[in-house]
């Protein structure tokens, strides 16, 4: 069968009536979408309503008769160039337009150019596309079975649905210690699909030069740098090479890993602005962004836990199906194609372990961006909490004395993990016993018991969880070859203020306050006196970008070491200055002064000046230094928290009383952007615990795919989240930081899901999906007969 559609009839259309509903409206950033050159014109984009289907034709002539339409671009126009494919940051291959079959729905199918993005709206309407249907695969067990269709026909000699198998740990081993256990509990979870749902949506405006030869970039990227070596390698061979591109990314609302792909919209703008020598926009709207990109999770695991009665932990196992949609296009370190999610051992001094992770073809998205998480740990930890409160309550332990029990000992670290991790420094036991006592974890307990008699459903959840991040070390690490290291520079000018530029990007984490303060730290120059930039990759030095809470362990650490270089080129004018030799020397916050002499000093912008000016004979001048910083291990920041919940047994509502987090990210630089970063992400974790999720139906139409029914979190529902903090520095960081931008999102989910199961365990309910709706909830309820 054959079917012609337009844009307008498969909802997908962009007309004026429905661009002014405020449903609809483009990401409300005042960024990439307010940007302005002469000669702009815009790019709009024709989507899919089918999952899987071949392409028959594309007509244009509909839309390229509207007056200000310039252009139609298809599969086929850049077909002629190589440039309908791309690589993904996991070395798979990518569509940028399609040729011959759509893979999901909302997939890009062709793009419209027009002097004004409404005339390139009512443009996309005219294009139409005539699709023959093909059969759809979403589930991603259906699609590994011998026989589904195979997806990927565009990888010669594929003939199934499988991307990988990755594991870790030591399986024979995993098997006895499981064999000899005297209590073994196990569970199936689902981790749904969800979206990073930024306040700005993902744009670009694409400039090339034709004089010059030159591209230039705005863009909402979270990675500048990467972007740019992806261009060149995506379009270096019609004559884009590395040098000749400019990425700006000037400030973001909101990345949370979602703006560190590639996506079409972007190859597509600067295919445009190529062909047609003028700056071409791009800006999703709403609908596009969490229709097409930027998805997370859609993990299927099973999880089992042995132990002892006495309750020690003896085996953890853990075997997990990955759903990538038609593209493997997670943004993972290259050696780690499941991301990080070997560290689910979590906070416990597991013996044995061995996981294990597979990954299928469906008909969705590209999936696999590491929401707020450093590359699936939030998987990992959801594992591991939910697993552990099963076994708890297999042994009708209490969830707080089990974690105790099992804890890794503050003086076991370094600590050897069973998959193959060396976590730096921790301190589990102190951060739980400070939220029991700080949160009343005793008296909440007496208060549960007697709700419980009087029929009121009152649970308590835990999560004691182990982040792993600050990605990381060359040896390790990297993406698409590229060592993920980060960097830093800095200059001193003659007058002792700082230009201080990093390979990282910012996305509201405060870098301008912290990089500042780290600066004025090591160098005593006031905080104000520090200028910090970030995003043009024709100033900055070279870095990986911002995501995986690396910013603080990696370019804060290169800026620390930057700073510390200047720091001996300063002693050594210093010494000149003061006629003294350099050992003489002692440093005061801000200056040098001779041992037992501290009258005489010179102070950093007294060195500066002569770095200048009077600066040894011999000596380069000026006071500058760069940093590419690659750390000796990751950092392992780690918390505990609890959560307080209340379920109405006449709706199933679910109410967050009291939750408090005790977070560890070892010493801290600025305290308010720390707990900043927190009660973010709590509200984050709380999002997909009981309110997010994206699914699609047997013939893969999305349902989540406007805020009309995908539900953010908003003040009605936040809590007033309660903080702790203890500090356990990093021994191998510069000044023993960790990174918490994440930690929050990590933790949160399983313990508010912890909470509501632990409210209706007396029911016995076991495990529960998230998001914990209270639907879900009503149901539980309903089937056991004390709903109101």
């Amino acid at each position: 069968m054959t079917l012609k559609t337009t844009a307008e009839v498969c909802g997908m259309g962009h007309s004026m009536k429905r661009k002014e509903d405020p449903r609809f409206i483009r990401g409300q950033g005042h960024y990439v979408d307010d940007i302005k050159l002469p000669g702009m014109v815009h790019l709009d984009i024709v989507r899919s309503p089918y999952a899987h289907a071949k392409i028959i034709a594309i007509h244009t002539d509909k839309a390229l008769a509207i007056p200000g339409v310039l252009a139609v671009i298809t599969g086929k126009t850049l077909e002629q160039f190589n440039l309908h494919w791309m690589p993904t940051l996991m070395s798979d291959t990518q569509m940028v337009l399609p040729v011959e079959k759509v893979m999901y729905q909302a997939q890009e199918v062709a793009a419209v150019i027009a002097t004004d993005r409404y005339v390139a709206a009512d443009g996309v309407e005219a294009v139409e596309v005539e699709y023959e249907p093909l059969p759809v695969v979403v589930d991603p067990f259906k699609a590994l079975e011998p026989g589904a269709p195979v997806l990927r026909t565009d990888k010669p000699g594929k003939q199934d649905n499988h991307i990988f198998h990755w594991e870790a740990g030591d399986r024979a081993g995993t098997d006895r210690a499981f064999a000899e256990a005297d209590v073994k509990v196990k569970q199936d979870i689902y981790i749904p699909r969800i979206h990073v749902a930024s306040i700005e949506t993902c744009g670009c405006v694409a400039d090339f030069d034709r004089a010059m030869g030159h591209l230039t970039v705005y863009m909402t990227t979270q990675a500048p740098h990467a972007i740019r070596t992806v261009f060149a390698l995506v379009a270096g061979h019609v004559g884009l090479s590395e040098e000749k591109i400019r990425i700006i990314s000037p400030d973001i609302g909101g990345g949370f890993g979602g703006k560190v792909p590639v996506y079409p919209g972007y190859v597509i703008a600067v295919a445009a602005s190529v062909v047609l020598g003028k700056p071409v926009k791009w800006s999703e709207d709403r609908m596009e962004n969490l229709q097409a990109d930027s998805f997370a999770r859609d993990y299927h695991i099973t999880a089992e836990l042995a132990a002892r009665r006495d309750g020690t932990m003896t085996a953890l196992r853990i075997k997990t199906l990955a759903d990538h949609g038609y593209t493997d296009a997670a943004a993972n370190p290259s050696k780690f194609p499941a991301g990080l999610f070997s560290i689910c051992t979590g906070s416990y001094d597991l013996k044995h372990a061995f996981t294990e992770v597979d990954a299928a073809y469906t008909n969705k998205p590209p999936g696999g961006i590491a929401y707020r998480c450093s590359f699936r740990v939030t998987e990992a930890v959801h594992a591991i909490e939910r697993i552990t409160d099963v076994l708890a309550q297999e042994l009708r332990m209490d969830p707080a004395e089990l974690r105790l029990k099992n804890f890794i000992q503050p003086d076991q670290f370094p600590y050897h993990s069973a998959l193959g991790w060396e976590y730096d420094s921790g301190n589990y036991p102190a951060a739980l016993a400070l939220a029991m006592k700080t949160i009343g974890y005793d008296e909440l307990r007496r208060e549960q018991a007697e709700k419980r008699r009087r029929g009121e459903l009152m649970g308590i959840g835990i999560s004691s969880f182990t982040e792993i991040v600050g990605a990381g070390p060359s040896k390790q690490f990297d993406i698409l070859g590229i060592k993920m290291f980060d960097s830093a520079e800095l200059r001193v000018h003659p007058t002792g203020k700082v230009i201080a530029r990093f390979g990282t990007k910012s996305q509201g984490q405060g870098h301008e306050t912290t990089y500042a303060q780290i600066v004025a730290e090591e160098l005593g120059i006031p905080a104000a006196h520090v200028q910090v930039e970030e995003g043009d990759t024709d100033t900055a030095p070279y870095g990986l970008g911002t995501y995986a809470s690396r910013s603080t362990p990696t370019s804060g650490a290169a800026c620390a070491v930057a700073a510390r270089k200047i720091r001996e080129k300063a002693r050594k004018i210093a010494a000149y200055l003061l006629e003294a030799s350099e050992e003489d020397l002692e440093w005061e916050t801000g200056k040098f002064f001779v041992k037992g002499a501290p009258q005489k000093a010179k102070t950093i912008q007294e060195i500066a000046f002569a770095a200048y000016t009077n600066h040894p004979p011999g000596m380069e001048a000026g006071l500058e230094a760069v940093d590419y910083y690659d750390p000796p291990n990751l950092t392992f920041p780690f918390g505990s928290y609890i959560c307080v919940v209340d379920v109405d047994r006449g709706t199933g509502a679910v109410k967050i009383r009291r939750f408090l987090a005790v977070d560890d990210c070892g010493n801290i630089i600025n305290p308010m952007i720390v707990d900043g970063q927190i009660h973010g992400g709590l509200t984050m974790g709380m999002a997909p615990a009981l309110l997010e999720e994206i699914s699609y139906d047997e013939n893969g139409n999305i349902s989540g795919g406007s805020f009309m029914d995908y539900l953010v979190p908003t003040a009605m529902e936040t809590p007033a989240w309660e903080t702790a903090k203890t500090v356990t520095p990093s021994p191998h960081h510069p000044f023993g930081a960790k990174g918490v931008g994440e930690s929050a999102t990590v933790g949160a989910p399983p313990a508010i899901a912890n909470a509501v199961v632990d409210a209706l365990a007396h029911l016995g309910v076991r495990h529960i999906d998230i998001p914990i709706t209270p639907e879900k909830v009503w149901d539980i309820l309903k089937a056991n007969g004390v709903a109101e």
